[in-house]
């Protein structure tokens, strides 16, 4: 079981890491940044993650950590 952490002092809100799961584990949230966009969030079911972090591959701000 992997486990995804998402940085918010280094997330703009750029979004790309929605549409790189494949399993759509990680959705748009209503918290905004200080950019004015805002931070995704992880879903409830997160327990499916498979570690193969394509999100944290899609940041361009490394504000996105898997463990596995």
């Amino acid at each position: 079981m992997a486990r995804i952490n998402i940085l918010r002092e280094f997330c703009k809100g750029c979004n790309l890491c929605v549409h790189a799961c494949p399993l759509k584990l990680i959705s748009i949230g209503i918290e905004g940044t200080i950019y004015g966009t805002t931070i995704p969030v992880i879903d409830d079911g997160s327990e499916r993650c498979t570690g193969c972090k394509l999100c944290a591959i899609a940041c361009p701000d490394a504000a996105i950590e898997v463990y596995k």
